[in-house]
């Protein structure tokens, strides 16, 4: 484990929390969902809604701990849009009376069903980022993605994307890659190319499986009770050639016209500057989640009892995010990391990626190696030469793009 003491400072950082103004609560059934089952937690509570008091707590207390300017708040779920519209623009007011000279910004993601031109006037006015979760083309998205009532849901997410760019409103796209749709990276590529989709982010999803629980069915990363992997996972293999197949037409003909988060955030390690994205950091750790009762947690993805920080309601944001305690489960990501990781030539590249992956063992039978090595060093070392290309470019102060341009003479 580091020496915590060892840390860079955190308050060099802007302190992050996610916002979950309904908890786990949802409109959809997606099959993968690694939230919906959080509801458990809160299984005594008859109803998740945040408080307006408790969002006026969080929003000043989140303004006010904010070393730099920019202020960042990001809604998340559950599905977001089950709150009204006039809690959001509650929320807007709110920020503005305690913005106490910062710049606010603010992203939601969502599911699109519930969109609207109500929504999406709202969402221009106030120039807020909308994150839309969609899986690729119809037959893969549909795959999981579905309604509680086991109906298909993309009809309805593409109405949404219709009415955001009508209003143009600023969107990214947000895509899970699974076992299915893994199978097909040029035509999940191709998909978001056709509508416009100008910023993408995908997510491997990899769940293991526990039986034991009263309230959980998913893992978490010190759970000694996992039997398997869950049937939707993608597997480290498939992971790998996904990257490898959308880099090598990314590479060759969209730098610097389309945006893919893994690109841009592997990108920003060779240059060592920050990713981007706490997956891909050295350290996390800064990025906690807020519920709607006022818990924190560590992270949106260690969102278990062993993880919670407290509550808002008797210690604030400030004392729970920059804690001892959350200051160790930062640096672990990179303390905590098995040998054959710190040798590998990738390190500085890829630092482990999540912590939540990190279940399986390295060829020397040491743990904590992550579950998609495999995938993700295949990626590394495919995209190299041309990372280190556009690297040499952005030192020289020239264009990345300019890596289109070594496939022209060939």
């Amino acid at each position: 484990m580091s020496d915590v003491n060892n840390m860079e400072n955190p308050f060099e950082r802007p302190l992050y929390v996610m916002l979950k103004p309904v908890g786990a609560t949802c409109n959809l059934a997606c099959e993968y969902c690694y939230y919906l089952e959080k509801s458990g937690l809160y299984r005594r509570v008859p109803n998740h809604l945040m408080s307006d008091s408790l969002l006026e707590r969080f929003i000043e207390q989140y303004i006010g701990s904010q070393t730099m300017r920019d202020v960042m708040f990001t809604w998340h779920g559950g599905e977001a849009l089950l709150r009204p519209l006039s809690f959001y623009r509650k929320a807007v007011a709110l920020q503005k009376k305690h913005a106490q000279g910062h710049r606010i910004s603010n992203c939601l993601q969502t599911n699109g069903i519930l969109l609207n031109d109500e929504w999406c006037r709202f969402f221009k006015d106030e120039d807020w980022l909308i994150g839309i979760s969609i899986d690729g083309p119809e037959r893969f998205h549909d795959e999981y993605r579905r309604s509680r009532g086991g109906q298909p849901t993309f009809a309805r997410v593409m109405r949404g994307i219709e009415l955001l760019k009508k209003h143009g409103v600023e969107w990214n796209g947000m895509a899970v890659v699974n076992d299915y749709n893994g199978d097909y990276p040029l035509e999940f590529y191709h998909f978001f190319k056709d509508i416009e989709c100008r910023y993408l982010q995908f997510t491997p999803i990899v769940e293991r499986l526990i039986t034991d629980s009263e309230y959980v069915q998913l893992a978490s990363v010190t759970s000694h009770e996992a039997s398997e992997i869950a049937d939707f996972s993608v597997s480290p293999r498939q992971w790998g050639d996904f990257l490898c197949a959308i880099f090598d037409e990314w590479v060759r003909n969209d730098v610097g016209k389309y945006y893919v988060q893994i690109f841009d955030a592997t990108l920003a390690n060779y240059a060592g500057v920050e990713p981007g994205v706490c997956s891909m950091a050295r350290q996390c750790g800064h990025a906690g989640v807020m519920e709607f009762n006022g818990d924190v947690y560590s992270c949106d993805h260690f969102v278990f009892p062993e993880y919670l920080l407290g509550n808002i309601r008797d210690t604030s944001l400030a004392e729970m995010m920059y804690s001892p305690r959350q200051a160790q489960f930062g640096a672990a990501k990179r303390g905590s990391l098995p040998r054959q990781c710190l040798q590998c030539r990738f390190s500085t590249i890829c630092n482990g990626e999540c912590p939540k992956n990190r279940f399986a063992v390295t060829a020397d039978g040491e743990p904590g190696l992550n579950y998609l090595c495999e995938g993700y060093y295949r990626f590394f070392e495919h995209s190299a030469p041309y990372m280190e290309f556009m690297k040499r470019e952005l030192d020289a102060e020239r264009p990345p793009a300019n890596v289109m341009d070594l496939f022209k003479s060939k």
